[in-house]
């Protein structure tokens, strides 16, 4: 029999072999694909030799379906069946939309608390369906481009998208035929690009103004492990913003009172085009076709500056939030990495730059790194770099935790915290007899539930009863790569086990967020005494439930009639006081009132249970037990 060979260490039958995987930044306005070639990461141009795909798909009568720069030219004269800006409504639920702005010009269909779906002449559509339209065309490009079948993608999303929004980016895969390798902060992406190529150590800031999304993120670097510290930004503020900016002053400019969607989209892009514009220039003429005649304006780089500095300002603000939450003050950031087509606006790096005392990083393509920073960690993962070692943990933008007795929530994986991550609490039954725990998933700061968002909700079934506080029951919260949530409740002694992915039907907006993270710092003192009230009010509950259970069973045999009426007199106090009082103290001091008043009684209750125990026995058989 011939001897099988084997290779050499780190040697193939077919060493030319190599895994097609790809990085898509699927961007609010711009979407971009790129996969490492002969060792080097470049984005994947089309046939006019144009590496960017603008993010827009449009919808015809006879159910053609167009993607990119053509449909793009599409949205002045089809507004309704031409989407733009997507990604903003990726995780949304139709509620959601009024928190967007007034300027959607589409018609959407879908119950309030649901997935809105967008009417256009070829059917509704959600903005999952939509973005895997564009997922297809950079799939395709790709597949032309490498001559071959893809084995993955990694596809990156703003770092500050929840579990809706990042599960609406893996479904929109999913249609798309893609497999989804990972999906990565856009920031982190960013830093994978900087980092690889630098071999710069230390912390630095990612600035990431896109078109309809800001992020910034607090990374530290280190010896190939970029941890995330802090995250921060607004989900609805991008160049879009800049762009509307512009055209309400030329719509002041020019009195227009009444807009159509079709004047409202000529407006959008002429302002968009002046934007650019003035990256190069000092002063640029914008021109609208109002009801057959030219409008013609002049727009300078100052007066420009004043009309988007409030906006330039908010992405500071939550620069600084996020340089707080990371402990960190601005003369430790080594770095500051620019990110986006709207960092191209010379106001935004002036800004960026006075703001952390630095001169920004930009000699990567701001509009190709995040693409760029994408295509490394999927040639890593795909297997194709053998020394890539390189470790990325994100963070959680918001605590998770579970609702406790009393409306409390108590927080298992904290905001910050690296992913992927998981962590485990035990709790017990309330009740004796118990049988089923409710097990309500939630996500935010505050102390109270109703303070916080709701995720999901289950049910742990199948508990032996016992006595109050008996049982083991083990919640294990789980947060993959992807910061996708799962939870699992397990009964230790009996092994009944249950568990939920976590899927929420929409999503929170950053700001949202923000204010759910602003009122945690606001409200931090009167939530913990809402707190203690809140837990000293249960203890109260379990007190009374426990004397009233014993009272039942033996008051009447173990009790002196006095000794009754103390006991009864004490334990109406402390119901009145649990009931009306509105400081954790009081309630506090009638519970141990109440339990000072029941010594002897509990005392005797526990010789009695000694006694029924050892009835029928000799002291000599445990004896002889305990020798054996």
């Amino acid at each position: 029999m011939a001897l099988l060979q084997i290779a050499e260490p780190g040697q193939s039958t077919a060493p030319h072999q190599h895994k097609l995987a790809i990085g898509i930044d699927l961007g609010t306005t711009n979407s971009l694909v790129a996969s490492v070639r002969s060792g080097e990461s470049t984005t994947l141009k089309n046939d006019d030799g144009n590496s960017i795909l603008p993010s827009v798909v449009h919808y015809a009568a006879d159910k053609t379906i167009t993607v990119g720069k053509a449909a793009k030219d599409q949205a002045i004269a089809d507004p309704h069946n031409t989407v733009v800006s997507v990604k903003r409504l990726m995780g949304r639920a139709t509620k959601d939309l009024k928190t967007l702005g007034e300027h959607l010009p589409y018609e959407f269909t879908g119950e309030e608390t649901g997935v809105p779906r967008i009417k256009t002449v070829a059917g509704d559509f959600s903005a999952i369906e939509v973005s895997a339209d564009i997922l297809k065309a950079l799939k395709m490009r790709a597949e032309k481009t490498l001559g071959g079948d893809l084995s993955g993608a990694v596809i990156t999303v703003p770092a500050y998208f929840d579990d809706a929004q990042r599960q609406a980016t893996k479904d929109a895969a999913k249609l798309a035929d893609l497999k989804v390798l990972r999906l990565l902060n856009e920031p982190t992406a960013a830093a994978v690009a900087y980092g690889l190529d630098s071999g710069e150590e230390g912390v630095v800031a990612i600035y990431d103004l896109g078109g309809g999304t800001f992020d910034i993120s607090i990374l530290r670097l280190n010896k190939g492990v970029f941890e995330v510290l802090s995250t921060g930004g607004d989900s609805a503020l991008g160049g879009d913003d800049f762009d509307l900016a512009v055209a309400e002053w030329m719509m002041a400019e020019a009195k227009i009172t009444e807009l159509t969607p079709s004047l409202n989209r000529q407006i959008i892009t002429e302002a968009c085009r002046a934007k650019e514009a003035l990256t190069g220039a000092d002063s640029v003429a914008v021109t609208l076709e109002l009801d057959g005649n030219n409008w013609q304006h002049e727009l300078s780089k100052e007066s420009f500056n004043d009309l988007v500095s409030s906006l330039v300002s908010k992405t500071l603000a939550s620069c600084r939030r996020a340089l707080r939450d990371a402990g960190i003050d601005k003369d430790e950031i080594k770095n500051v990495v620019l990110v986006g087509g709207s960092t191209r606006v010379p106001v935004v790096r002036e800004q960026v730059g006075q703001f952390f005392n630095i001169e920004p990083l930009t000699n990567i393509d701001p509009d190709e790194v995040v693409a760029l920073g994408a295509s490394l960690q999927a040639d890593i993962l795909a297997g194709n770099n053998q020394d890539g070692d390189l470790l990325l943990l994100d963070v959680l933008p918001l605590s998770l935790g579970i609702e406790t007795m009393g409306g409390l929530a108590e927080k298992i994986i904290h905001r910050n915290t690296p992913i992927p991550v998981a962590r485990a609490q035990d709790f017990t039954t309330y009740k004796d007899g118990q049988t089923a725990l409710a097990v309500h998933v939630v996500q935010g700061e505050r102390e109270l539930v109703s303070d916080c968002r709701s995720l999901a909700r289950f049910e742990l079934r199948g508990i032996p009863p016992m006595v109050a506080g008996a049982a083991r029951i083990r919640v294990t919260y789980q947060v993959d790569a992807d910061g996708l949530l799962s939870v699992s409740a397990k009964e230790e002694g009996s092994g009944v086990e249950t568990n939920v992915t976590v899927k929420p039907s929409y999503g929170l907006s950053d700001n949202e967020i923000e204010g759910m993270l602003r009122d945690s710092m606001e409200n931090a003192k009167e939530d913990m005494d809402v707190r203690k009230l809140r837990e000293e009010q249960v203890e109260a509950d379990r007190v009374i439930e426990a004397i009233d259970a014993a009272l039942l069973s033996d008051g009447e045999r173990l009790l002196s009639a006095d000794e009754r009426i103390r006991i009864d007199q004490s334990r109406i106090k402390l119901a009145e006081v649990r009931k009306t009082s509105e400081k954790a103290e009081i309630i506090k001091q009638a519970i141990k009132d109440l339990e000072k008043t029941c010594e002897d009684y509990i005392a005797r209750r526990m010789n009695q249970s000694i006694h029924d125990a050892m009835a029928g026995h000799k002291i000599d058989e445990y004896t002889a037990d305990k020798d054996a």
